[in-house]
């Protein structure tokens, strides 16, 4: 299978979702970035401790865009919260339904607002081996806000997690852009996040093009070690989640979380 291109997960409205996207929007997030100077001081590793689990503030986070390529296991990985088509509880449960029918476990990167929001929905969440990670609490194209805002949206949602669900929340991915700027990893670092998490294989889910054509994109694109990022909002995506997940099967292709994919 081929690597695939990225594109961001962005504020657009549904009818220019896809024009809004720059070229940097499709280039894969195979990057290094240096670090710069955080607007916000870094907390005591005692305040971290109760946020999640291995937060630890320091430098800059480091970004990854997919696993290790000599193991045959890949993450699925959802956005959860209000995107273009905004966010139904119902095709939420519909989609947990089926990774748990299927016993496929997912990484859930939440929007930290909405998730309060509808707390109501955690315990089939954190269900059937589940992986709960931070998308931002309100969800903004993170690389047009200056480093206190960056900084406000990630410990914002960290918060959330740590009363929601205070055994996760390892990780972060930013949002509005599908590779972390330096600002965005310094912020993170700063607020104990040791990894942003980038993806490999965006099969444009939010673009609603049809279940056939999420399923082809992600059987095209998916190698071994490969990140794939998809979105709870759509009804399309839960079509096509069954078929994903036993083409990746018949690949020889464990899906599994992102922490177990990045694990040594």
């Amino acid at each position: 299978m081929a690597a695939a291109g990225l594109a961001a997960c962005s504020d657009s409205s549904p009818g220019s979702a896809a024009a809004d996207h720059t070229a940097a929007d499709h280039t894969p997030a195979d990057h290094t970035a240096a670090a710069t100077p955080s607007a916000v001081a870094p907390e005591p590793a005692s305040t971290l401790a109760q946020a999640g689990p291995g937060l630890v503030p320091g430098g800059p986070a480091t970004a990854v865009a997919h696993g290790p390529r000599d193991r045959a296991r890949v993450a699925l990985t959802f956005h959860l919260g209000p995107h273009e088509a905004g966010q139904d509880p119902v095709l939420a449960r519909a989609l947990l339904g089926e990774a748990a029918r299927l016993g496929v476990p997912i990484t859930i990167f939440a929007v930290g607002r909405w998730l309060d929001a509808h707390r109501d929905l955690v315990p089939d969440i954190l269900a059937h081996g589940n992986e709960v990670a931070n998308h931002t609490y309100t969800h903004p194209t993170l690389t047009a806000l200056p480093g206190d805002q960056v900084a406000a949206e990630i410990t914002g949602c960290r918060e959330v997690l740590a009363r929601l669900t205070p055994a996760q929340g390892r990780y972060f991915r930013p949002s509005g852009t599908s590779t972390a700027t330096p600002l965005i990893l310094a912020e993170a670092g700063a607020a104990g996040y040791r990894t942003v998490v980038d993806f490999d294989v965006d099969p444009l889910d939010y673009t609603a093009p049809g279940a056939d054509a999420v399923v082809a994109r992600v059987r095209a694109a998916t190698q071994p070690g490969s990140i794939v990022s998809m979105h709870f909002g759509y009804p399309g995506t839960v079509a096509a989640f069954p078929r994903v997940v036993a083409n990746l099967r018949v690949a020889g292709l464990a899906p599994v979380t992102v922490h177990d994919l990045l694990a040594t």
